[in-house]
């Protein structure tokens, strides 16, 4: 039995010239102690000698400064790669795939969605679309509006080099081209957080000679805020809430709450206790865009029961978010009936929900029924359909 956490894979799409690669080298050059696995089309455009590379190991892959892996492949090879970067040896914290030129990206989260790799989950997919060119782009590429349908974050690349009224006009025109409340993040010279896409480990202290992250943190122009550390000007743009709860939630009204999240709020992450009984067991909880995950996981021993959460977004009411999530304690959780953890159970893994299935169905329970593991659901995120 597997008893590793799945690794997150994020699907980075975006035509030619959108910024993409750029977004993807920010990402590499501000991650703090994360370790990522990126899998590319080919090594050209990522900056693999100021990541100090430091050789080859094989089979299409290169070592990056770090820790980082980046292989190169064709669709065809995608899967074993995701294996091979997955490994347990490589300790890969997230996995960054380019999507353009491997395929369709929503083929491509089907795919992820679909997987029985336990080693691997879906983490969401960012369309990175170029403000100067939105326009053109859609006239050569009419399939933009497709990829714009079911991405779970935009990222609006090069809004230094439109004027404010036509950032407007764009930022309209996606509203309406995405699902209901997918966030738009506008970006110069693909800058954006890596806080909104994943957790980034601390850096850990090094005695003696530099390390890849010193290095790079040297040979970076810190005014541009590219190296290690350096993310300020990203970051100031964006609040980010803390709740913290000692009393279960209820899980209908939590996810009531994040059916109607706000545009503005990009990222949630942390724990929620709900103690509905037969499901006491700790929630962890991913959200990226409209993308929703959770994950069952036991309480370590003498941990108390609480919901932590972190809330990342740009221009959020800070006091209404709280007092929606104040409005989620659940004083009784012992008297719901297990019914009420559907909603919640919709987003957790399938070979979770399978596991659940073998119980209930050996308890004479009704078992969840899971269809379709790609279902296009905008109120809701993608989830499994019940």
């Amino acid at each position: 039995m597997n008893s590793r956490q799945p690794i997150p894979v994020v699907v980075l799409a975006g035509f030619l010239g959108s910024g993409k690669t750029t977004v993807l080298n920010h990402l590499l050059g501000n991650r703090g102690g994360t370790r990522i696995g990126v899998v590319v089309n080919d090594f050209g455009a990522i900056e693999v000698d100021a990541m100090s590379v430091a050789g080859q190991v094989g089979d299409s892959m290169v070592s990056l400064g770090g820790g980082c892996l980046c292989c190169a492949v064709d669709g065809s090879e995608l899967d074993a790669y995701l294996e091979k970067l997955a490994a347990p040896a490589h300790r890969i914290d997230v996995i960054v795939i380019e999507a353009s030129g491997l395929a369709e990206p929503q083929e491509m989260v089907r795919m992820l969605m679909a997987s029985e790799n336990p080693d691997v989950r879906y983490g969401g997919m960012v369309q990175v679309v170029d403000a100067a060119e939105f326009d053109a782009t859609r006239a050569r590429h009419p399939e933009t509006d497709r990829h714009l349908a079911v991405a779970d974050l935009v990222v609006l690349n090069k809004t230094d080099r439109v004027d404010v009224a036509e950032r407007a006009r764009i930022e309209a025109r996606l509203a309406e081209l995405c699902g209901p409340g997918i966030p738009v993040v506008g970006t110069e010279h693909g800058r954006i957080d890596p806080e909104l896409l994943f957790d980034r480990r601390p850096w850990t202290e090094t005695r003696g000679q530099l390390s890849f992250e010193d290095l790079l943190a040297q040979d970076q122009d810190p005014g541009h805020g590219h190296g290690p550390g350096n993310c300020a000007h990203a970051h100031a743009a964006y609040e980010s809430t803390e709740f913290v709860s000692e009393q279960a939630l209820s899980p209908r009204r939590f996810i009531d709450f994040l059916d109607r999240r706000p545009a503005g709020l990009y990222r949630i992450k942390g724990y929620v206790y709900f103690g509905v009984p037969g499901h006491q067991e700790r929630y962890e909880v991913q959200a990226v865009g409209r993308f929703l995950r959770f994950a069952p996981q036991p309480w370590g021993r003498g941990e108390a029961r609480l919901t932590q959460l972190v809330l990342i977004g740009s221009g959020t009411d800070r006091p209404a978010l709280l007092a929606e999530l104040e409005a989620c304690r659940e004083p009784a959780p012992q008297e719901a009936r297990p019914e009420s953890m559907w909603g919640v159970l919709r987003y957790v893994d399938r070979p979770a929900q399978r596991d659940e299935d073998d119980e209930a169905a050996a308890d004479g329970a009704p078992a969840l029924q899971v269809t379709e593991p790609w279902a296009p659901a905008p109120a809701r995120g993608k989830a499994a359909t019940p």
